[in-house]
């Protein structure tokens, strides 16, 4: 299942890297605009926050490592050469999660309760599936922003980035 798992995150890697190329088309101006009541307010806040999901959801609560607090006000200046940066890091914490649950992927992850709230024992699978998931999520958001302010993305399935 190890290997399945590291092929499924080269093909979203690959799907990254394609929405990548369609953001460094875009006027930095476009990537800071906000869009009511879509995303996280921008393109490119949102697709940070996609970074910071990975982080929460693998660092934090898989590896019951609090991730130190970010300051999301850098979202607001960042480019796209800073998110794929911080995609690379989200990258290498992937591939640690891979190594760490490789053979557990359904025994529950077992926390206190200082994350009321929170799932109580949800299985590695589940929050690999939720962080990947909640990427493409956002994807789909930041296609329909960028439509909206007037730059729609390729009109094939390059951003989905499997089939090209």
């Amino acid at each position: 299942m190890l290997e399945i798992l590291k092929q499924q995150y080269d093909y979203i890697r690959s799907a990254r890297q394609n929405m990548f190329a369609f953001l460094e088309e875009l006027p930095p101006q476009v990537l800071h605009q906000p869009v009511p009541e879509f995303g996280r307010g921008t393109i490119l806040q949102t697709y940070l926050h996609v970074v910071d999901c990975y982080r929460f959801w693998l660092e934090s609560f898989a590896f019951k490592k609090i991730a130190e607090h970010w300051d999301v006000t850098v979202h607001e200046r960042a480019d796209v050469k800073y998110a794929r940066e911080r995609f690379a890091e989200a990258d290498e914490l992937v591939q640690r999660f891979l190594d760490e649950y490789r053979d557990r992927w359904d025994g529950p992850i077992e926390l206190d309760e200082s994350w009321q709230g929170y799932p109580k024992a949800p299985t590695p699978l589940l929050l690999l599936t939720h962080a990947q998931t909640h990427e493409f999520h956002h994807k789909g958001q930041i296609v329909s922003m960028a439509r909206q302010l007037g730059y729609p993305p390729p009109a094939d399935d390059r951003l989905g980035g499997l089939f090209t």
